[in-house]
């Protein structure tokens, strides 16, 4: 039986399937929180357990590596992660190469889910595609003419620092403005907690200090999007500030590029139909009328990564 493994190393989880060589289904599949003060020898730890779990003492005939995190796919060496310490410059290829003795390929979490949705999921069909996941960070991946395109050193696809509001608040990349300060799910939490506490006496952030009880260090994009639901102006606004900063950064990347369809995953594309109908109004002004805009939801869901190492081990 040939046997693929996959895994994913996410900014906040751990997750690693098995599958059969021609199987669209997992064998065995196991997903994990990252500890909040973990670092990258913690993720390797938790992975490995993952690991043998599935394999249980099988041997797997290829590995494949989706990496939250700017990836040479060429040497399969980290360079690093925004979100775990001690990433820098890890070749993580040869490690899982040297531990488990089968062929391994490492990419970006970005580029592996654009394969993923382009084998797998809601690319199938189509020969040009760009894959946006927006949850900790924002990311991109492109598949262009069939293949994926990496750009010359690999960072292609960075939509997450297209700067969208100059004078905006400061990213973790050092700019103002980028869409991913404004469009990530932390970020939107940090934004709705920075006008909580500067505007105490506002009354439109009520149904949002209550569903954390007033401990605003609890809010998360995920809440966010709840209170915006349950009619909570402020996030709301949060909410549509992040879809028109996304909206802007794909109407531009249209007009750049003009791909057949933009594929949408992670966690903040569940943020509800505010946001989409915001996300798609805004790149519908900003790309230019004569440019096509198709917006859709990934059909692979969180698993696209996964389903993308997949891809990525079997060279598809």
């Amino acid at each position: 039986m040939k046997l693929t493994l996959a895994l994913d190393f996410g900014g906040t989880k751990l997750a690693a399937g098995l599958v059969n060589a021609d199987s669209r289904e997992w064998l065995r599949y196991e997903r994990r929180f990252s500890p909040i003060n973990g670092d990258a020898n913690t993720d390797l730890d938790i992975m490995r357990s993952l690991i043998h779990s599935l394999l249980q003492g099988e041997t797997p005939t290829a590995i494949g590596v989706s990496f939250g995190g700017p990836v040479d796919a060429t040497t399969g060496t980290v360079r690093l992660s925004h979100h775990v310490p001690g990433w820098e410059n890890i070749p993580l290829k040869s490690l899982l190469e040297k531990e488990f003795a089968v062929p391994t390929s490492v990419d970006n979490d970005a580029n592996v889910a654009a394969l993923g949705e382009q084998h797998f999921g809601a690319g199938q069909g189509y020969d040009s595609l760009f894959y946006i996941t927006i949850s900790t960070g924002v990311g991109g991946g492109w598949i262009l003419n069939g293949k994926p395109w990496r750009g010359a050193v690999g960072m292609a696809g960075e939509i997450g620092h297209i700067v969208v509001e100059p004078a905006g608040p400061i990213c973790l990349c050092g700019k103002r403005g980028c869409v991913e300060r404004l469009a990530s799910g932390p970020y939107m939490a940090q934004n709705a907690k920075d006008i909580l506490e500067n505007q105490p006496e506002r009354e439109d952030g009520q149904i949002l200090r209550n569903l954390v009880g007033n401990n605003l260090n609890l809010l998360t994009g995920q809440l966010i999007s709840e209170a915006a639901t349950k009619g909570d102006n402020l996030a709301q606004a949060v909410l549509q500030k992040s879809a028109w900063a996304l909206g802007v950064g794909i109407g531009n990347v249209a007009n750049l590029i003009n791909p057949q369809r933009f594929i949408l995953g992670g966690s903040v594309t569940k943020a509800g139909e505010i946001w989409w109908t915001v996300l798609q109004e805004t790149a519908r002004f900003t790309a230019l009328p004569e440019v096509p805009l198709e917006i859709v939801p990934a059909a692979l869901a969180d698993d696209a990564p996964l389903w993308g190492a997949v891809a990525l081990a079997q060279n598809l």
